[in-house]
């Protein structure tokens, strides 16, 4: 392991860490656009804006697995790059027990709160029984999808990033053969297409647990390891809150996006429920590199190996801003074609790829972003991290819409994410110059 993250030339180190997470992101991706067809093509609005309501609260429940995941997965990287494995064990066990216990506990509550959640989401009379539906089934699968996050971003923690794409990948395609099955054949509506994503989960987790018990040394699941110090405590959720909260944010965002959007009618709804499973084409994949790149940086920060940490940083900005100008620059183009797939109904289309376009535009900057984020996760920098955390989709999205909402109208409401990403970069790239002297830490030549 040791090798892998100190030694291996960084493209190399890079894209062996990265890649399979990608991976995973572009599976996940597949599926999140299959689904989205398969209900599309059932011709029914009401189905489409249903799962479009209810998708914040899968958003919301990653979030609350983030928590443990990317707080645990920044703590144990750190502390295996200064060689202290033994807390490495107690600090692992400690975030996949806790994200078990919370996810029973969520159950509970998101049943209970069912209705005030789904009028806050904007469900309407005339959606409100598919994304109610869609909201059940996710509640009752929630600890399998909490779970499941925690394992994947521990074992790539140890170089294990193949073994974590696996999980994901099989996980996710049982859900794609589920889904069409449970809608058109056994006509479960939103709720057979959650179900579908629930038992991929489910599965993703039984080969996690195994891989953690076959193939890992230094992530365990043994609960007698399970006590950890009130500073690990600390650490964990420290940086685990702050990630937990862009997903909170991405909830709250995509709230208010759909609320805004409710005045103008369900197929405005629709379209918007398109727009972002397509911009998860370019977002994902984004995702996939900054977060697949954190145990390198993560390792090396807490190892001190500045030289080599500056390396991995230009190379992760790199490809980041690169994959987002060929690929948003593509589906940019190819807008109109693309929203057809899906429903090709000439007014959906039309505000689809009105509302692509204005999306795709700033994702150069969102990868610079996200590389902002996962470094001051990585150095365990919990104030950096809370504000990108609450930025992006968060507090600059809110101000950005509500005045942008109130200038322009439906132009605005499309407009503010854009708005916000420039905003969000700016104020990321000045919290990374004062998070890093460089000067300090390299060599002077």
């Amino acid at each position: 392991m040791d090798e892998l993250f100190s030694k291996v030339p960084v493209k190399t180190a890079y894209f062996k860490l990265a890649l399979p997470v990608v991976m995973g992101m572009i599976t996940t991706m597949i599926y999140n656009l299959a689904d989205t067809m398969f209900v599309a093509k059932t011709g029914r609005p009401d189905l489409v804006a249903g799962v479009t309501i209810g998708a914040p609260l899968f958003t919301f429940l990653l979030a609350v697995a983030d928590i443990f995941g990317l707080g645990g997965s920044s703590v144990v990287s750190r502390l295996l790059g200064e060689q202290r494995h033994g807390l490495a064990k107690r600090v692992s066990s400690f975030c996949l027990y806790g994200s078990i216990i919370t996810g029973i506990v969520l159950t509970g509550l998101l049943l209970l709160l069912e209705h005030p959640i789904l009028h806050l989401l904007g469900a309407k009379p005339a959606t409100y029984e598919q994304a109610a539906a869609f909201y059940r089934v996710l509640s009752f699968g929630a600890v399998f999808i909490i779970f499941s996050i925690v394992p994947q971003n521990l074992i790539r923690t140890e170089g294990l990033a193949s073994q974590a794409m696996i999980a994901t990948v099989a996980g996710t395609v049982l859900a794609i053969i589920l889904d069409p099955i449970f809608l058109f054949v056994l006509r479960w509506g939103t709720a057979g297409v959650a179900l579908a994503n629930v038992i991929g989960y489910f599965f993703c987790d039984l080969l996690l647990i195994w891989m953690v018990t076959k193939k890992a040394h230094y992530v365990t699941l043994n609960v007698h390891q399970a006590r950890i110090h009130k500073r690990e405590i600390g650490e964990v959720i420290a940086i685990g809150i702050p990630g937990s909260i862009t997903n909170f944010a991405l909830t709250f965002g995509m709230a208010l996006l759909n609320s805004s959007l409710a005045a103008y009618g369900a197929s405005m709804v629709a379209a918007m429920g398109i727009t972002q499973k397509i911009y998860g084409v370019v977002i994902l994949v984004i995702v996939g590199f900054a977060f697949g790149a954190q145990p390198l940086i993560g390792f090396n920060y807490g190892a001190k190996q500045w030289q080599r940490l500056h390396e991995i940083l230009r190379f992760d900005f790199l490809v980041e801003v690169t994959y987002a100008v060929i690929v948003g620059g593509l589906l940019i183009i190819f807008s109109r074609p693309v929203a057809a797939l899906f429903m090709n109904q000439p007014v959906i289309v039309h505000a689809a790829s009105y509302m692509l376009i204005a999306t795709l535009v700033t994702t150069p900057l969102v990868g610079l972003i996200l590389v902002y984020t996962t470094v001051f996760q990585s150095m365990g920098n919990a104030r950096g991290a809370f504000i990108m955390s609450v930025s992006r989709q968060g507090i600059i999205y809110w101000v950005a819409l509500e005045a942008l909402k109130h200038s322009f109208g439906y132009n605005g409401i499309v407009w503010a994410q854009a708005a916000s990403d420039v905003l969000t970069c700016v104020l990321g790239y000045w919290l990374y110059r004062v998070s890093l002297d460089w000067k300090d830490k390299l060599p002077r030549r």
